[in-house]
């Protein structure tokens, strides 16, 4: 992982504080004769001593100096931890549901570009931010990725129908054919013949532009990076107005067969952890729905 030190500091102007210190994670600055001063060899790149310093005396040139957005203009001022109402943010994220049911309007790509900054302003493991994203952007690029996913499944079936195979599976491949046979090939069979026979998209909904989230060879947290950008991308989609549905899967397609990669243009080198299907709703709700009661421990309590 690429840990390079790109932190410059004027000397002239630091005052000497050493809240930039306080907030290195990585000892990439220490305080000599009352300035601060870079001296590790090695830095997450993360931005807290830049972020933090009260004179604007440091800066990360692996940095972006700001994150400027197509549809709406951001504000730059950081916001204080208890400085957001709490039910605000519970209402959104209450109010975000998975949606099966689009209208035929595409996103504007401005739109997919914005979501995809928002995706990245995510916490990543040791700052890597690998993650990558392959963006569908019409209901036609939405449909071909469509066949291809469909094609794999109907392999699949293909394969799980068969009781030799699936005896096999259960004496030397921990069962997995089976379990897929018991669980899910009813199902699929009958999505497929709805797919070719009707044109009846179950497995996209009718979305119009999809966002594949993955990850580049060396995260040291691929599935967490991508799924936490994922969530910041569905809230923020919501927020813009467009109705989203992770697409499970999508993602065991994407896995399993490589040509599935080769036709969307995705190295063989990264992998797909989230499928998020995108569009305008066509659904209305009244109300925020409840949710199953979690399970809760304090094993030292």
């Amino acid at each position: 992982m690429d840990q390079k030190v790109t932190t410059i500091i004027d000397a002239a102007a630091c005052i000497g504080c050493g809240l930039c210190v306080a907030v290195c994670p990585s000892g990439t600055i220490t305080m000599r004769n009352d300035k601060a001063e870079v001296t590790g060899s090695r830095s997450l790149a993360c931005g807290h001593c830049e972020a933090v310093c009260p004179v604007g005396a440091i800066r990360v040139e692996a940095l972006a100096d700001r994150i400027d957005f197509n549809t709406f203009a951001a504000e730059e001022d950081w916001l204080a931890p208890g400085d957001f109402p709490v039910a605000s943010l519970v209402r959104l994220m209450r109010s975000r549901r998975s949606c099966r049911n689009y209208t035929g309007k595409e996103p504007d790509r401005d739109l997919l570009e914005d979501l995809i900054k928002i995706g990245t302003t995510a916490p990543s493991g040791t700052n890597s931010q690998k993650w990558t994203f392959t963006v569908l952007a019409s209901r036609s690029e939405v449909a071909m990725a469509g066949n291809c996913i469909a094609g794999y499944f109907k392999r699949l079936n293909r394969m799980a129908a068969n009781p030799v195979l699936r005896l096999w599976s259960k004496l030397f491949g921990n069962d997995e054919l089976g379990s897929y046979y018991r669980r899910y090939y009813r199902m699929m069979e009958d999505g497929l013949a709805d797919w070719e026979q009707k044109g009846t998209d179950r497995l996209f909904h009718g979305a119009t532009a999809a966002i594949l989230v993955g990850s580049a060879p060396g995260a040291s947290c691929p599935v967490e990076d991508a799924l936490l950008a994922s969530q910041n991308i569905l809230l923020a989609a919501h927020a813009m107005g467009l109705g989203t549905c992770l697409i499970g899967f999508a993602v065991a397609a994407i896995k399993h067969d490589p040509a599935i990669k080769s036709k969307l243009a995705i190295p063989r080198s990264e992998d797909i952890h989230a499928v998020i299907a995108l569009g305008y709703p066509a659904e209305k709700y009244e109300k925020v729905a409840g949710r199953k009661q979690a399970v809760v421990r304090y094993p030292f309590s």
